[in-house]
């Protein structure tokens, strides 16, 4: 016995005193476990889809890059990947300034434009400039994204804004980036006569015929201000992130014109990914490092490197 307390009883009250809490005086103060925080649960990201010559609606998700956003867009439509030349964004009209690239707003439309015809064209390179400005869709595909008013493809009425390249003089570039189709055309010598095999994007029967230059825009690869938007990356997984800023747009905009006139190559989420770079680099010597690590296939030479961290720091001027 415990105190005059049989052993059974006593073991009762030590049991309670463990379960309600130590006494304070006359009162039992119970013992409560704070509630659980609360779970946050990731919303899915859904995103409608058709193909740009026409279709029905299909919904999409599950994709962190390009390549996979291809993928599951021909699940939907049960075509293969490599039908799918490029997307639009809220248009199904073959517009450069709606070329989808590493950024989509969580209520973008996404138009695919699959593979249409393919042609040959000859061309003789009668100056040292073709007039062409390349991307690609970052799944192999390099395309013609702006065709220079006056220059020698411009005379050729064959060759349109959204053609894929698919092979020069039969040597097919098809898993080639498109700074490297640029070198290579480029490189072509001087009056010499080349094959260029373009595969155009199938069309519907309103955008038969058109035949846009797709200019430079201030608002080309933009995305609307005060929503957020998905960040596709070429390494890593896809961020909701929110719109870029005023700065980044200007920066972005500054350097993929820097892009163009430097290697013929127009990408704004190459552009954006050299902006992101140079956040928080000191130097132009700092940035020009950063840069060779994230992006040191691309070779960019110095002069260019120092040119880009002025256009940044410009940007950032004009944006305070």
């Amino acid at each position: 016995m415990e105190n005059g307390v049989p052993p059974e009883q006593a073991a009762h009250r030590r049991a309670l005193t463990e379960t309600q809490g130590p006494k304070h005086g006359r009162e039992t103060v119970p013992t409560t476990l704070p509630p659980p925080a609360p779970v946050r649960v990731r919303p899915r990201l859904v995103f409608h889809t058709q193909l740009a010559h026409g279709s029905s609606t299909g919904k999409i998700e599950g994709f962190t890059n390009v390549k996979e956003l291809y993928a599951r867009i021909a699940e939907v439509f049960d075509i293969s990947p490599t039908e799918i030349l490029f997307c639009t964004l809220n248009t199904h009209k073959v517009d450069m300034q709606k070329l989808l690239g590493g950024q989509i707003g969580l209520e973008d439309f996404i138009f695919a434009h699959v593979r249409g015809e393919t042609k040959e064209v000859e061309i003789t390179k009668t100056e040292d400039a073709l007039g062409l400005t390349i991307t690609d869709n970052g799944a192999g595909y390099a395309f013609i994204k702006r065709i220079k008013e006056g220059s020698i493809i411009d005379r050729l009425q064959t060759v349109c804004v959204g053609d894929n390249i698919e092979a020069i003089n039969d040597q097919t570039i098809v898993g080639c980036r498109h700074y490297e189709v640029a070198k290579m055309l480029r490189e072509l010598p001087k009056l010499q006569t080349f094959t260029l095999r373009l595969v155009q994007p199938k069309r519907a029967f309103d955008m038969i015929g058109q035949r846009s230059k797709a200019g430079k825009c201030p608002s080309e690869g933009k995305v609307a201000s005060g929503r957020e938007t998905l960040r596709l990356r070429t390494k890593g997984t896809a961020t909701v992130e929110d719109a870029p800023s005023e700065f980044e747009e200007e920066a972005s905009k500054k350097v993929d014109d820097l892009l163009e006139s430097y290697m013929g190559i127009r990408d704004v989420e190459l552009a954006s990914t050299m902006v992101e770079t140079a956040k928080d680099k000191l130097n132009p010597e700092e940035f020009a490092r950063g840069l060779d690590s994230m992006l040191g296939e691309l070779a960019f030479p110095d002069e260019f490197v120092v040119e880009v961290w002025g256009a940044i720091h410009e940007a950032k001027s004009m944006c305070k």
